[in-house]
């Protein structure tokens, strides 16, 4: 299965872009009865990649006083305990999850937008050429750590796995998930009989399950190919400061204000639809996450180019401020007084002041 197809198909139901539907080897979205949208078995209507699992979830043994049960896999990872298994139970939901498509409302929309920004981030770091290795590392922290948050994961969760190159691992037990998930599938493709009242899958569904989770696991971790946003009319410039973190950072040290004229010109274009604005809001949290999070005067520049237009500044700095909220980690990391750029401050509107002020 060739994820970037999957994620193209994923965008393309998620912002109603009416394009053919691109059949993939195993699973193909179907509409659920909340009006969210579901990768299912191809043929099987009942059964989706996300539920596959539900039924497997370890009991939780925050609610027992002394736990007196293993691991399902303890013979496999000697230092896993109950409390480690729920966690990598949660981990594989999360990771599951991201290609599912929810209803939004106005208390899911921010999440939902930086968890799927996130993954897609995530998928682009190892290819980021200009930036250098500590710079990687620390916005693959912080990527994956919104990636958790966003989800949203319980505080235990959030902390207990780390980055060892390009492996993802469970700190606590140094288990490295990818191997970890492939003896999760294997176990039970191999004792498959011993759940027929609980699994209604066969042994080649397990398999395309766990293909497609490593392949979101690989994604993340920047073991795959990067992914890119597929095209559209009118945003070849956007798009491609989108899907080259090295172009967008060249271009923007070597003459910024082009990618301002970028942005201007996608203002300035009387098209909208669904899948234009968030192909402009995340231009606008990539110049967040790659240009303020290392520099984050360089706010300035944006506004003393865009204060000629006030209509256009204040759209800009609040989406820049109010679609996200990687902008306040990044100013609360480094200590960074947002009252003090007075500049900025003028172009907020009421929810960008409630939030910041």
């Amino acid at each position: 299965m060739k994820l970037q197809l999957l994620y193209n198909e994923y965008l393309n139901l998620k912002f109603n872009r009416g394009l053919p539907s691109v059949q993939t080897d195993c699973f193909e979205y179907g509409l659920c009865e909340d009006d969210s949208a579901e990768l299912f078995f191809v043929g099987r209507e009942n059964e989706s990649f996300i539920e596959w699992a539900d039924e497997l979830q370890p009991k939780d043994p925050n609610y027992t006083v002394n736990p007196d049960w293993k691991p399902l896999l303890s013979d496999f990872f000697e230092h896993l305990d109950v409390y480690d298994e729920l966690i990598l139970y949660y981990l594989l939901f999360t990771i599951n999850k991201t290609m599912s498509i929810v209803k939004l409302n106005p208390y899911n929309a921010m999440n939902d937008f930086m968890k799927n920004y996130c993954f897609f981030q995530l998928t682009q770091l190892t290819h980021a050429s200009r930036l250098n290795d500590e710079q990687r590392q620390q916005l693959r922290d912080f990527f994956f750590f919104f990636y958790l948050y966003t989800h949203p994961v319980n505080e235990e969760t959030l902390y207990s796995f780390s980055f060892r190159g390009q492996d993802l691992v469970h700190t606590k037990t140094n288990i490295h998930m990818e191997h970890y998930f492939t003896v999760y599938h294997d176990y039970y493709s191999e004792h498959l009989d011993k759940y027929r009242d609980t699994l209604f899958i066969a042994p080649h569904e397990i398999a395309a399950c766990k293909h497609l989770t490593m392949e979101l696991l690989r994604s993340i971790v920047g073991k795959s190919p990067k992914l890119v946003m597929p095209p559209e009319e009118g945003l070849d410039d956007v798009l491609r400061l989108i899907n080259d973190v090295d172009y967008l950072i060249h271009r923007y040290y070597e003459n910024k204000t082009m990618v301002f004229g970028m942005m201007k010109a996608f203002l300035s274009d009387d098209r909208s639809n669904p899948y234009r604005e968030h192909c402009f809001r995340t231009l606008l949290q990539n110049y967040v996450c790659y240009i303020l999070y290392f520099k984050f005067d360089e706010i300035n520049n944006l506004v003393d180019y865009f204060k000629g237009i006030p209509s256009w500044c204040e759209t800009i700095i609040n989406k820049i401020f109010t679609d996200a909220i990687f902008i306040q980690k990044i100013m609360r990391q480094n200590r960074i007084d947002i009252t003090e750029y007075e500049n900025v401050v003028e172009f907020f509107d009421e929810e960008a002041r409630r939030i910041y002020l």
